[in-house]
Protein backbone atom coordinates (compact mmCIF):
# COMPACT_ATOMS: atom_id res chain seq x y z
CA UNK A 1 0.00 0.00 0.00
CA UNK A 2 1.45 3.25 -1.18
CA UNK A 3 -0.80 5.81 0.36
CA UNK A 4 -2.85 5.10 4.08
CA UNK A 5 -5.36 7.25 5.12
CA UNK A 6 -5.57 7.12 8.97
CA UNK A 7 -8.59 7.83 10.34
CA UNK A 8 -8.06 8.30 14.52
CA UNK A 9 -11.84 8.23 16.15
CA UNK A 10 -12.91 8.73 19.53
CA UNK A 11 -16.48 8.31 20.13
CA UNK A 12 -17.71 9.91 16.32
CA UNK A 13 -19.93 6.86 15.19
CA UNK A 14 -22.15 9.45 13.11
CA UNK A 15 -19.22 11.35 11.54
CA UNK A 16 -18.04 7.64 10.34
CA UNK A 17 -21.32 6.74 9.12
CA UNK A 18 -21.34 10.08 7.17
CA UNK A 19 -17.99 10.70 5.68
CA UNK A 20 -16.74 7.15 5.23
CA UNK A 21 -18.15 6.57 1.91
CA UNK A 22 -16.87 9.45 0.03
CA UNK A 23 -13.42 8.78 1.52
CA UNK A 24 -13.41 5.24 0.60
CA UNK A 25 -14.44 6.19 -3.14
CA UNK A 26 -11.67 8.86 -3.46
CA UNK A 27 -9.07 5.91 -2.87
CA UNK A 28 -10.04 4.08 -5.90
CA UNK A 29 -8.13 3.76 -8.34
CA UNK A 30 -4.64 4.72 -5.93
CA UNK A 31 -2.43 2.77 -4.30
CA UNK A 32 -4.25 3.85 -1.10
CA UNK A 33 -6.38 2.18 2.04
CA UNK A 34 -8.13 3.66 4.65
CA UNK A 35 -7.74 2.77 8.36
CA UNK A 36 -9.47 3.61 11.61
CA UNK A 37 -7.79 3.43 14.62
CA UNK A 38 -9.89 3.65 17.36
CA UNK A 39 -8.93 5.32 20.81
CA UNK A 40 -11.31 3.03 22.94
CA UNK A 41 -14.50 4.53 21.63
CA UNK A 42 -17.94 3.48 23.95
CA UNK A 43 -20.26 4.79 21.28
CA UNK A 44 -20.34 1.38 19.12
CA UNK A 45 -18.09 3.03 16.54
CA UNK A 46 -16.20 0.12 15.77
CA UNK A 47 -19.22 -2.60 15.90
CA UNK A 48 -20.55 -0.30 12.49
CA UNK A 49 -17.05 -0.16 11.57
CA UNK A 50 -17.02 -3.91 11.11
CA UNK A 51 -20.86 -4.63 10.21
CA UNK A 52 -20.83 -1.56 7.55
CA UNK A 53 -17.51 -0.93 6.45
CA UNK A 54 -15.49 -4.15 5.93
CA UNK A 55 -12.82 -3.04 3.70
CA UNK A 56 -11.71 -0.46 6.18
CA UNK A 57 -8.75 -2.00 8.61
CA UNK A 58 -9.67 -1.31 12.04
CA UNK A 59 -6.65 -0.84 14.80
CA UNK A 60 -8.42 -1.04 18.29
CA UNK A 61 -5.97 1.08 20.38
CA UNK A 62 -7.67 -0.05 23.48
CA UNK A 63 -7.92 3.52 25.12
CA UNK A 64 -7.52 7.34 24.87
CA UNK A 65 -4.14 7.97 23.83
CA UNK A 66 -4.69 11.50 22.35
CA UNK A 67 -3.97 12.64 19.13
CA UNK A 68 -0.45 12.68 19.77
CA UNK A 69 -0.18 9.10 21.32
CA UNK A 70 -3.22 7.56 19.18
CA UNK A 71 -1.15 8.37 15.79
CA UNK A 72 2.03 7.38 16.94
CA UNK A 73 0.57 3.96 18.21
CA UNK A 74 -1.44 3.17 15.12
CA UNK A 75 1.02 4.90 12.63
CA UNK A 76 3.83 2.79 13.97
CA UNK A 77 1.83 -0.19 13.07
CA UNK A 78 1.37 0.52 9.33
CA UNK A 79 3.72 0.04 6.61
CA UNK A 80 3.29 2.41 3.47
CA UNK A 81 4.93 5.26 1.66
CA UNK A 82 2.49 8.14 2.77
CA UNK A 83 0.86 8.81 5.75
CA UNK A 84 -2.47 10.70 5.29
CA UNK A 85 -4.06 12.21 8.93
CA UNK A 86 -7.45 12.82 8.40
CA UNK A 87 -10.08 13.99 11.18
CA UNK A 88 -13.47 11.64 10.97
CA UNK A 89 -15.25 15.11 10.73
CA UNK A 90 -14.12 16.18 7.04
CA UNK A 91 -16.20 15.31 3.75
CA UNK A 92 -13.51 14.84 0.90
CA UNK A 93 -13.73 16.24 -2.90
CA UNK A 94 -13.51 12.90 -5.16
CA UNK A 95 -9.48 13.96 -6.11
CA UNK A 96 -8.18 15.50 -2.73
CA UNK A 97 -5.86 12.02 -2.40
CA UNK A 98 -4.53 12.21 -6.31
CA UNK A 99 -3.84 15.77 -5.85
CA UNK A 100 -1.80 15.20 -2.87
CA UNK A 101 -0.04 12.19 -3.77
CA UNK A 102 0.85 13.89 -7.34
CA UNK A 103 2.39 16.67 -5.52
CA UNK A 104 4.35 14.72 -3.07
CA UNK A 105 5.86 12.24 -6.17
CA UNK A 106 7.15 15.41 -8.03
CA UNK A 107 8.44 17.16 -5.23
CA UNK A 108 11.04 14.76 -3.14
CA UNK A 109 12.35 18.31 -1.21
CA UNK A 110 8.45 18.32 0.48
CA UNK A 111 8.14 16.50 3.62
CA UNK A 112 4.53 17.08 4.06
CA UNK A 113 1.34 18.68 1.74
CA UNK A 114 -2.33 19.21 2.24
CA UNK A 115 -5.73 20.43 1.43
CA UNK A 116 -7.41 23.65 1.11
CA UNK A 117 -10.10 23.46 4.20
CA UNK A 118 -13.63 24.66 3.45
CA UNK A 119 -16.22 24.87 5.93
CA UNK A 120 -18.57 22.33 5.61
CA UNK A 121 -21.75 24.52 6.38
CA UNK A 122 -20.10 27.27 4.31
CA UNK A 123 -18.74 26.10 1.29
CA UNK A 124 -17.33 29.66 0.06
CA UNK A 125 -16.12 30.20 3.38
CA UNK A 126 -12.07 28.86 4.75
CA UNK A 127 -12.55 26.56 7.95
CA UNK A 128 -10.89 27.55 11.57
CA UNK A 129 -9.00 25.04 11.78
CA UNK A 130 -6.32 25.00 8.79
CA UNK A 131 -7.87 27.14 6.19
CA UNK A 132 -5.40 27.79 3.56
CA UNK A 133 -2.01 26.53 5.31
CA UNK A 134 -0.85 27.93 8.35
CA UNK A 135 2.42 30.31 9.84
CA UNK A 136 2.91 31.90 13.80
CA UNK A 137 3.33 35.69 14.08
CA UNK A 138 5.66 37.50 15.68
CA UNK A 139 4.29 36.82 19.21
CA UNK A 140 4.09 32.68 18.12
CA UNK A 141 0.49 32.66 18.03
CA UNK A 142 -0.93 30.37 15.38
CA UNK A 143 -3.00 31.89 12.57
CA UNK A 144 -3.81 30.90 8.72
CA UNK A 145 -3.83 32.23 5.19
CA UNK A 146 -7.97 33.07 5.11
CA UNK A 147 -8.06 33.14 8.96
CA UNK A 148 -6.91 35.81 11.16
CA UNK A 149 -8.40 35.37 14.87
CA UNK A 150 -11.68 33.88 14.62
CA UNK A 151 -12.40 35.71 11.34
CA UNK A 152 -12.39 33.82 7.95
CA UNK A 153 -12.78 34.92 4.72
CA UNK A 154 -14.36 33.98 1.74
CA UNK A 155 -12.64 31.65 -0.75
CA UNK A 156 -12.42 33.61 -4.37
CA UNK A 157 -9.13 31.96 -5.25
CA UNK A 158 -6.74 33.76 -3.75
CA UNK A 159 -5.32 31.22 -2.19
CA UNK A 160 -5.30 28.60 -5.10
CA UNK A 161 -1.53 28.58 -6.25
CA UNK A 162 0.25 25.97 -4.19
CA UNK A 163 2.34 27.72 -1.35
CA UNK A 164 4.75 26.92 1.30
CA UNK A 165 3.69 27.62 4.60
CA UNK A 166 4.97 27.17 8.41
CA UNK A 167 2.57 24.58 9.06
CA UNK A 168 -0.52 22.38 8.05
CA UNK A 169 -3.76 21.42 10.38
CA UNK A 170 -3.54 17.88 11.51
CA UNK A 171 -7.23 17.74 10.38
CA UNK A 172 -5.75 16.54 6.98
CA UNK A 173 -2.12 16.56 6.55
CA UNK A 174 -0.08 13.74 4.41
CA UNK A 175 3.53 13.36 5.68
CA UNK A 176 6.34 10.95 4.17
CA UNK A 177 6.88 7.98 6.37
CA UNK A 178 9.96 7.43 6.25
CA UNK A 179 10.39 11.52 7.76
CA UNK A 180 7.88 10.75 10.69
CA UNK A 181 9.70 7.66 11.85
CA UNK A 182 12.90 10.01 11.64
CA UNK A 183 11.52 12.79 13.64
CA UNK A 184 9.92 10.28 15.95
CA UNK A 185 6.07 10.96 14.83
CA UNK A 186 4.29 13.94 16.91
CA UNK A 187 5.57 14.70 20.27
CA UNK A 188 3.61 12.88 22.62
CA UNK A 189 3.56 15.31 25.97
CA UNK A 190 1.25 17.66 23.76
CA UNK A 191 -1.46 14.75 23.74
CA UNK A 192 -3.81 17.41 21.69
CA UNK A 193 -3.77 20.51 20.05
CA UNK A 194 -0.24 22.21 18.07
CA UNK A 195 1.30 18.99 17.52
CA UNK A 196 1.30 19.08 13.91
CA UNK A 197 2.75 22.52 14.07
CA UNK A 198 5.61 21.32 16.16
CA UNK A 199 5.66 18.36 13.61
CA UNK A 200 6.02 20.62 10.74
CA UNK A 201 8.46 22.99 12.09
CA UNK A 202 10.97 20.48 13.19
CA UNK A 203 10.49 18.68 9.30
CA UNK A 204 11.84 22.54 8.22
CA UNK A 205 14.25 22.25 10.48
CA UNK A 206 15.50 18.93 8.72
CA UNK A 207 15.24 21.04 5.61
CA UNK A 208 12.21 19.99 3.96
CA UNK A 209 8.92 21.82 2.81
CA UNK A 210 5.83 22.23 4.02
CA UNK A 211 3.36 23.01 1.40
CA UNK A 212 -0.35 23.63 0.71
CA UNK A 213 -1.72 22.26 -2.17
CA UNK A 214 -5.07 23.85 -2.90
CA UNK A 215 -5.96 21.52 -6.05
CA UNK A 216 -7.03 19.06 -3.14
CA UNK A 217 -9.98 20.34 -1.42
CA UNK A 218 -11.37 18.96 1.76
CA UNK A 219 -14.82 20.27 3.89
CA UNK A 220 -14.05 20.49 7.86
CA UNK A 221 -16.93 20.70 10.16
CA UNK A 222 -14.27 21.15 13.42
CA UNK A 223 -14.67 21.42 16.90
CA UNK A 224 -16.39 17.87 17.38
CA UNK A 225 -14.26 16.76 20.11
CA UNK A 226 -13.93 19.99 22.57
CA UNK A 227 -15.53 22.71 22.36
CA UNK A 228 -14.17 26.76 21.66
CA UNK A 229 -15.33 27.88 25.13
CA UNK A 230 -13.53 24.36 26.99
CA UNK A 231 -10.56 25.16 30.09
CA UNK A 232 -9.14 22.39 28.69
CA UNK A 233 -8.75 22.93 25.48
CA UNK A 234 -7.70 26.71 26.56
CA UNK A 235 -4.63 25.00 28.83
CA UNK A 236 -3.59 22.78 26.12
CA UNK A 237 -3.50 25.52 23.02
CA UNK A 238 -1.79 28.00 26.19
CA UNK A 239 1.02 24.86 27.08
CA UNK A 240 1.66 23.46 23.83
CA UNK A 241 2.47 26.65 22.49
CA UNK A 242 5.06 27.19 25.28
CA UNK A 243 6.21 23.23 24.51
CA UNK A 244 6.31 24.57 20.54
CA UNK A 245 8.57 27.36 20.89
CA UNK A 246 10.61 25.39 23.55
CA UNK A 247 11.27 22.55 20.45
CA UNK A 248 12.40 24.51 18.25
CA UNK A 249 13.46 27.85 18.87
CA UNK A 250 17.01 26.79 20.23
CA UNK A 251 17.29 24.98 16.71
CA UNK A 252 15.85 27.92 14.93
CA UNK A 253 18.01 30.65 16.35
CA UNK A 254 20.98 28.61 17.02
CA UNK A 255 21.13 30.03 20.53
CA UNK A 256 19.87 29.02 23.39
CA UNK A 257 19.69 31.78 25.48
CA UNK A 258 17.64 33.87 22.63
CA UNK A 259 15.37 31.12 23.05
CA UNK A 260 14.81 31.51 26.23
CA UNK A 261 14.18 35.49 26.01
CA UNK A 262 11.85 34.50 23.51
CA UNK A 263 9.66 32.28 25.78
CA UNK A 264 9.86 34.63 28.73
CA UNK A 265 8.57 37.62 26.86
CA UNK A 266 5.85 35.23 24.85
CA UNK A 267 5.08 34.01 29.03
CA UNK A 268 4.50 38.06 29.75
CA UNK A 269 2.01 38.12 27.33
CA UNK A 270 -0.04 35.18 28.65
CA UNK A 271 0.14 36.10 32.25
CA UNK A 272 -1.98 39.49 30.53
CA UNK A 273 -4.28 37.45 29.29
CA UNK A 274 -4.79 35.51 32.19
CA UNK A 275 -5.06 38.93 34.16
CA UNK A 276 -8.26 39.94 31.47
CA UNK A 277 -9.40 36.49 31.97
CA UNK A 278 -10.11 37.50 35.69
CA UNK A 279 -11.41 40.93 34.87
CA UNK A 280 -13.58 39.63 32.74
CA UNK A 281 -14.70 36.77 35.98
CA UNK A 282 -13.75 34.03 34.17
CA UNK A 283 -12.36 32.35 36.65
CA UNK A 284 -11.68 28.89 34.99
CA UNK A 285 -10.17 30.53 31.81
CA UNK A 286 -7.79 32.51 34.54
CA UNK A 287 -6.66 29.01 35.88
CA UNK A 288 -6.27 27.25 33.00
CA UNK A 289 -3.63 29.59 31.88
CA UNK A 290 -1.61 28.93 35.28
CA UNK A 291 -2.02 25.70 35.02
CA UNK A 292 -0.48 25.77 31.53
CA UNK A 293 2.51 27.64 32.34
CA UNK A 294 2.75 25.03 35.25
CA UNK A 295 2.76 22.28 33.25
CA UNK A 296 4.79 23.66 30.60
CA UNK A 297 7.76 24.21 33.49
CA UNK A 298 7.10 20.62 34.44
CA UNK A 299 7.08 18.96 31.10
CA UNK A 300 10.22 21.10 29.98
CA UNK A 301 12.22 19.72 33.19
CA UNK A 302 11.37 16.33 32.26
CA UNK A 303 12.91 16.49 28.69
CA UNK A 304 12.17 16.64 25.27
CA UNK A 305 10.63 13.45 23.81
CA UNK A 306 11.39 13.85 20.07
CA UNK A 307 14.83 15.11 18.35
CA UNK A 308 14.62 18.57 16.80
CA UNK A 309 17.72 19.01 14.85
CA UNK A 310 18.81 21.81 12.07
CA UNK A 311 20.32 20.78 9.13
CA UNK A 312 22.75 23.48 8.08
CA UNK A 313 21.56 26.06 5.61
CA UNK A 314 18.09 24.79 6.17
CA UNK A 315 14.94 27.46 6.39
CA UNK A 316 11.75 27.86 8.24
CA UNK A 317 9.77 29.17 6.00
CA UNK A 318 8.87 32.83 6.55
CA UNK A 319 10.61 32.70 10.04
CA UNK A 320 12.59 36.04 9.21
CA UNK A 321 9.21 38.06 7.88
CA UNK A 322 7.19 37.14 10.11
CA UNK A 323 7.28 34.27 12.64
CA UNK A 324 8.27 34.66 16.16
CA UNK A 325 9.98 37.49 15.39
CA UNK A 326 9.64 40.68 17.40
CA UNK A 327 10.69 43.59 14.99
CA UNK A 328 12.99 45.68 17.84
CA UNK A 329 14.95 42.49 18.68
CA UNK A 330 15.63 41.95 15.11
CA UNK A 331 17.08 45.17 14.55
CA UNK A 332 19.19 44.72 17.62
CA UNK A 333 20.30 40.96 16.97
CA UNK A 334 21.23 42.57 12.77
CA UNK A 335 23.36 45.22 14.24
CA UNK A 336 25.32 43.26 16.71
CA UNK A 337 26.28 40.83 13.69
CA UNK A 338 27.28 43.94 12.16
CA UNK A 339 29.53 45.20 14.26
Amino acid sequence: MKTAVVILNWNTRDFLRKFLPGIISSTEGLDAGVVVADNGSTDGSVQLLEEAFPEVEIIQLGSNCGFTGGYNRALGELEAEYFVLLNSDIEVSPDWLRHLTVWMDSHPECGACGPKLLSYYDRTSFEYAGAAGGLLDRFGYPYCRGRMLGRLEKDYGQYDSPADVMWITGACLMVRSGLWKELGGLDSRFFAHMEEIDLCWRMQLMGYKVTVVPDSVVYHIGGGTLPKESPFKLKLNFRNNLLLLENNLPATLGSKVKARWRIFIRMVLDGASAAVYLLTFRPKDFAAVIKAHREYRRLRREGQQVPTRAVPGARVNGFKDTVLIFDYICRHERNENNN
